[in-house]
């Protein structure tokens, strides 16, 4: 059959060339196909949803609200809750609602929107961990010195990084994808959109571009969890010149921070940092940290962080008064 002219959907300024048999749309084989399983998820996925964006909004008002709360580390945790938020919206509603059908696709231009967003935020969180990680390193090592070196302009610079590293990371991913060519079939075995799915059904060779996937995102993730890595035993270290009182609420607030790190990073590295291919616990690695995690590293950071739970206590009382 003669190659005809593209399709070409728009994504933020790129296009998509697509083959002469108009795949337009891929299907989506979702995570089961247990109707009686599907309504049961579609309860729980529904119940996190609606977890995460309350708590990323009970979280960013408390900060505003709470003058005790005025410190660069609660700056940086309003712009997580934000990402969290964002993140679970691209993700979580499509997912959940995919569950009410038989037949689920995805169109290829929202398919690439959705890879893009996914890994713009990913990006994003990804500095801004990097950057609370800083934030930690003054505050423990250098506590006389931490309002002068974390000053507003200094944290607002910060997020500003985040989101064009971010921004960076994702064009990165879209440029070497968007001249994918796809023959045929144009079915997916995964619930959203993923980089090695559309990697196995391209025509072309795509050994390098699973290279440069691979580099920029699980390359990406390994080094900036082994810089995080070893500034927390650097933090840890510091913590011995403290006394008991600062050294426990040191650690209280660091043992929060520590355990997003591993929620955020383990996942991101297993998926990302191995060869172009599928497994059957990709969905089950990709449910934890597109649905679960949002929502765990708010409940973390409330549940274990006691100045922000004493805030959000005194921020209901004077509602209720």
């Amino acid at each position: 059959m003669e190659i005809h002219q593209e399709f070409m959907p728009h994504l933020i300024g790129f296009s998509l060339l697509m083959p002469p048999n108009n795949v337009t749309e891929f299907v989506l084989l979702g995570i089961t196909q247990n109707p009686h399983l599907q309504k049961l998820l579609f309860i729980v996925f529904l119940f996190i949803f609606l977890l995460t964006m309350l708590a990323s909004l009970l979280i960013v008002m408390t900060i505003s609200l709470s003058p005790t709360l005025s410190a660069p580390m609660y700056f940086f945790l309003t712009y997580l809750s934000f990402i969290d938020a964002f993140f679970t919206s691209v993700t979580t509603p499509k997912i959940t609602i995919d569950l009410l059908y038989q037949r689920r696709t995805v169109s290829c231009h929202g398919c690439l929107t959705q890879l893009f967003l996914v890994h713009f935020l990913g990006g994003s969180e990804t500095i801004a961990l990097i950057a609370m990680s800083y934030d930690r390193y003054v505050a423990i090592c250098k506590p006389l010195r931490y309002m002068t070196i974390m000053r507003q302009g200094l944290c607002q610079l910060l997020v500003v990084v985040a989101w064009i590293g971010g921004i960076l990371h994702a064009t990165v991913q879209i440029l070497f994808t968007v001249d994918l060519t796809f023959c045929g079939p144009n079915v997916i075995d995964h619930f959203m959109c993923d980089f090695f799915s559309l990697l196995n059904l391209a025509c072309s060779d795509t050994y390098w571009l699973g290279i440069v996937v691979a580099t920029n995102s699980g390359g990406m993730c390994l080094l900036f969890f082994l810089m995080l890595l070893i500034s927390s035993i650097v933090i840890l270290s510091a913590l011995k010149s403290h006394g008991p009182e600062g050294r426990h609420k040191a650690l209280s607030t660091c043992g929060s921070y520590f355990t997003v790190l591993v929620l955020y990073f383990v996942p991101c590295i297993v998926t990302y940092t191995r060869p172009l291919a599928t497994y059957p616990a990709d969905k089950l690695v990709t449910v934890f940290f597109t649905i679960l995690t949002p929502m765990l590293n708010l409940i973390i950071y409330t549940v274990r962080n006691a100045e922000v739970k004493n805030a959000m206590r005194s921020l209901l009382k004077r509602r209720v008064t």
